[in-house]
């Protein structure tokens, strides 16, 4: 067994990675590893994962998530203590490992060879040693699993080690000389940025600039610190930066804090002028807002290097040449488009090259795959790709903006200043590429492509690599990497003549060493007759040179697989997504997991698919285009269009099914039948694991609305969009929305289906809403409330009226809002929707506070929380709560407005309701403040703001303004959720 705690919590048994579960399970592995060997008491583990509101039943599920790890790590039945075993006893649990397995008991041997040799008289030796031991580290501890849970101080107290290792490995590396430091400087500059009030850190950092050359940035980073100490603690710096400071050369005055240093202006980053789009400073400080303007998430998504990658060496080195010397900063953006046809190894150079220079770019790594030649002819929006960079730079979606160029400005404002790898794999041409360019220096981007790219080297000055098929040299070695040198010698004239029928091209060399590497027994001799005997072609997918088909190669190991994993390895060309789960392999085969696990394992073992997360499967894009011509050829159109039936019955019931859960009062769509023989939904034990599901699924969701679109599966394309429509708008996913919705809407007018017009319409106009387009969001509105009534669907129309009120909000038209919220009720109240009534309470009372007239919200909100606590809506109760206490507050009633908080924040907190429960910790500290006391009102913002940090939302900055400034900024406009 392999356990990592170190970043994402991660298990792999043989080499092969496992899935430890639901996050309370993930939750509960994470701390067990963190105390492994130790013993951990249930109630403490009940306190890390439920905090101070655990259920009743919380010692059953602890014990039901122990017992699914231990199935899941093979332990003794006995309970003997074994390797990745997991121990019951003492009123608690021991997880028991071996050595060598955990990558944190790893760092703390190292850390502590590295004490010793420093002790020694050997300060080179520590540094190599901690510069080893960081290298373990990919993320905060446990990242991954939920915020409140990983907040625990077991996992905190993890965390504190990487600085204190850091500040240790910058002290030897200094002794050690300005070799050692060089390399420190990534990790270094990283782990400052995340510890800005670190002075012992930070001056480090200013000492180790210097010793490597980096003069003007060792003042610069000196004089950021102390202009943030002194703006946020009112301190001057300490001893120990003092000293640093002074052991700076002194060639040239210090320049004032934000003005570029004399004579050094190519180093300082301050005397450039700001990219195009960067967001304005804010008014009277000339600093940029936090919200769009700095890097919150340190990305890290590159795919996995390939462990036996062999040969390119000429090439590599090519690329390599293209790069500054390591700790210079480039001067301009370096592009190299890596070329050449399919299967060609395009993607495996890029990523290991990507891979061994990861770290001279210490602001992450970013990575998409363009699906330019995707045989499903889904190629990627830059628009989408752009989407999911910001998403992975911090910036919450509701913050994205709308249109290609603005998401491309704030994109390359994001990157301004900073060193990011970006890996752009397998573009379909110039234009798809260009948007995705940062503006600024630093960066490095690596294209590849099957087209030539001639507009990116003419216009962008990217430098074109292009790869042809390996040597004969070349491929014999890569066979011997797979087979092993014994083998491969004893039979050359046979691998040369597996070299040749494999054309030399990677792809299919890789398929059939896979094949020839689980079967020992067989002779090269045999497998090289086997492939004379396989020819086939798919030469449209890689170059005009038939004897280069890759059909060869797939058919020998196609043709090899039993009967179940053949026909799996064809319906799998009919998923939509970019990768499937296991559930959705079973559904296509219409079968039950537990048969179709085995399936999945022997096409990965024969390198047909990849494993790419655990339990989520994808292949290359000339395995699906192979699989999809075998489907066509083999399966008939009924079991083609029966499979496509199951695979969207599964994804809309599921969806369904865990948008129930999540908002259960909620009035949805009634689906117009049950899932189909073979697709049944998956089942859920808590809310978190249907949210966890929808997050996962997302993009498949996504892709399932647009295919069912174009394939002509128009009721599932409309009634699966609809279903996502509310997890899309509370995670501010508007742009997938409008997509969504828009192929909704040409769908059902294609039907013309009345209902399905009248949710696509009700859903565009909500979200051209959010998008500040009141024309258009009105005119949407204004049809579904049509449709709706022609309809009678009473909830429907009183939904509309619900989304026409939020806009009036918007606009300041609030007696135009409590109108449609009158006629909403009256809706809802001829239907007998007892939810949608309480609902209405809540929201009028919320408007009636927009008026100031607080003793009318009084009543509405009292009432709403009566109704949502009748109904057991936990929910729309907690809003309810909030409402009422932000009345209070406006009143001047402290203690009640306190009293109503702390009931919304408990709800919040039961439901996992992250960012509600950081808003309402946000009104409790704005009446504390109010009520005069000013330390209740810090520590109140403080647990705010530590939510915000965490989900990396854009209010985490007014409330940092909060503590920033003694008087506060007492209670602010509310909630952005309500209408």
């Amino acid at each position: 067994m392999r356990f990592t705690v170190l970043g994402p919590v991660r298990v792999w048994r043989d080499g092969t990675e496992l899935d430890p579960g639901p996050p309370k399970r993930r939750a509960l592995l994470a701390l067990l590893l963190t105390r492994a060997g130790e013993p951990v008491p249930l109630h403490e583990i009940v306190d890390v994962l439920w905090g101070e509101y655990p259920p009743v039943s919380s010692a059953n599920v602890v014990r039901r998530h122990a017992g699914a790890l231990r199935a899941l790590f093979d332990a003794d039945r006995s309970g003997r203590a074994v390797p990745g075993g997991l121990v019951h006893g003492s009123g608690g649990y021991r997880l028991v490992l071996g050595a060598g397995e955990l990558d944190l008991r790893r760092f703390r041997t190292l850390r502590d060879e590295a004490r010793a040799a420093r002790d020694a008289g050997d300060p080179a030796r520590a540094a190599e040693t901690l510069i080893e031991a960081l290298a373990l580290w990919h993320g905060p501890t446990a990242s991954g699993i939920a915020p409140e849970v990983r907040a625990h101080p077991a996992f905190a107290s993890v965390d504190r080690e990487h600085p204190a290792a850091v500040k240790e490995a910058a002290a030897a590396a200094l002794e050690a000389g300005p070799s050692l430091a060089g390399q420190l400087l990534p990790v270094l500059r990283q782990t400052a940025a995340a510890h800005p009030l670190d002075e012992v850190l930070h001056a480090r950092l200013v000492t180790v600039l210097a010793a490597t050359g980096h003069r003007a940035a060792a003042r610069n980073a000196y004089r950021q610190v102390s202009g943030r100490l002194a703006d946020e603690l009112g301190l001057d710096p300490g001893p120990e930066l003092r000293a640093a400071e002074q052991r700076l050369p002194r060639r040239a005055a210090l320049a004032p804090p934000g003005l570029p240093e004399a004579g050094n202006s190519t180093e300082d980053d301050a005397s450039r002028p700001a990219p195009a789009g960067a967001p304005a400073p804010e008014p009277g400080t000339g600093r940029t807002a936090p919200a769009d303007g700095a890097i919150r998430i340190r990305p890290a998504q590159l795919p996995p290097d390939i462990d036996v990658f062999t040969g390119r060496r000429a090439e590599l080195d090519r690329v390599e040449a293209l790069l500054s010397p390591p700790g210079e900063r480039p001067d301009t953006v370096v592009i190299s488009a890596i070329g050449g046809m399919a299967g060609v190894g395009k993607t495996s150079l890029a990523v290991h090259w990507a891979h061994r220079i990861a770290g001279r770019f210490p602001d992450g790594q970013l990575y998409a795959d363009l699906r330019g030649f995707d045989p499903s002819g889904s190629v990627a929006d830059p628009a989408e790709v752009i989407r999911g960079f910001l998403d992975a730079l911090g910036v919450p979606a509701h913050r994205i903006p709308d249109g290609l160029d603005a998401q491309a400005a704030l994109y390359r404002s994001l990157l301004a200043g900073h060193r990011v790898l970006v890996l752009l794999d397998n573009a379909r041409d110039t234009q798809q590429v260009r948007p995705l360019l940062p503006g600024s220096p630093g960066c490095l981007i690596v294209v590849t492509s099957r087209s030539r790219l001639h507009g990116l080297v003419v216009v962008d000055g990217a430098h074109p690599l292009s790869l042809d098929l390996l040597t004969a040299e070349e491929s014999r070695e890569f066979l011997t990497a797979r087979l092993g040198t014994g083998r491969v010698a004893e039979e050359p004239a046979a691998a040369d003549e597996i070299v040749a029928l494999c054309g030399r091209l990677p792809l299919t060399l890789a398929i059939v060493g896979a094949r020839a590497a689980v079967r020992p027994d067989r002779s090269l001799s045999s497998v090289a007759g086997e492939l004379r005997e396989a020819r086939g072609s798919l030469a449209a997918f890689t170059r005009d040179d038939r004897t280069t088909d890759p059909r060869t190669a797939f058919s020998w190991s196609y043709d090899a697989l039993t009967p179940g994993a053949a026909r799996l390895f064809r319906l799998l060309s009919l998923h939509p997504g970019p990768d499937a789960s296991t559930a959705t392999a079973a559904v296509l085969l219409s079968l039950p997991l537990k048969d179709v696990r085995p399936l999945l394992a022997e096409l990965v073992g024969a390198h047909l698919l990849v494993q790419r997360s655990p339990g989520r499967f994808g292949s290359h894009e000339l395995l699906r285009a192979y699989a999809a011509e075998l489907t066509e050829s083999h399966d008939t159109p009924g079991e083609r269009d029966a499979a496509r039936h199951r695979l969207l019955d599964h994804l809309l019931h599921t969806a369904h099914r865990a948008d129930s859960l999540l908002a259960p009062h909620r009035e949805r769509l009634a689906l117009s039948s049950p899932a189909a023989a073979g697709a049944a939904p998956v089942t859920f034990g808590s809310r978190e694991e249907a949210a966890s599901w929808l997050n996962t699924e997302r993009p498949v969701l996504l892709a399932a609305v647009q295919e069912a679109a174009r394939t002509g599966w128009g009721l599932h394309c409309w009634q699966l969009a609809a279903t996502l429509e509310l997890f899309l708008d509370r995670h501010g996913r508007w742009q997938d929305q409008l997509r969504a919705q828009t192929a909704a809407l040409h769908a059902a007018e294609e039907r013309g289906d009345l209902p399905g017009r009248a949710h696509a319409h009700r859903a565009l106009g909500f979200v051209n809403g959010r998008l500040e387009r009141p024309a258009e969001a009105r005119e949407h509105l204004s049809t579904a409330l049509e449709l709706f009534a022609r309809a009678g669907d009473l909830p429907g129309q009183g939904r509309v009226h619900r989304y026409l009120a939020f806009q009036s909000n918007r606009q300041g038209l609030h007696d135009e809002a409590l109108d449609h919220y009158r006629q909403a009720h009256t809706l809802y109240t001829t239907a007998g929707h007892l939810g949608g009534q309480a609902g209405i309470l809540n929201e009028t009372g919320w408007t009636h506070i927009l008026l100031g007239a607080y003793e009318k919200a009084l009543a509405d909100c009292r009432r709403a929380i009566t109704m949502n606590r009748h109904l057991g809506d936990r929910n729309g109760e907690a809003a309810a709560w909030d409402s009422l206490g932000y009345a209070h507050h406006h009143l001047g009633r402290y203690p009640q407005a306190l009293t109503c908080y702390e009931r919304a924040l408990a709800a919040y907190r039961e439901i996992h309701d992250d960012y509600l429960e950081a808003d309402t910790l946000v009104h409790i500290g704005d009446t504390w403040e109010a009520d005069g006391s000013p330390e209740r009102a810090a520590a109140a913002w403080r647990q705010a703001l530590e939510i915000l940090e965490t989900i990396a939302h854009p209010d985490a900055g007014t409330v940092r303004d909060k503590l920033r400034r003694p008087d506060g900024t007492g209670p602010g406009t509310g909630s952005t959720r309500r209408g």
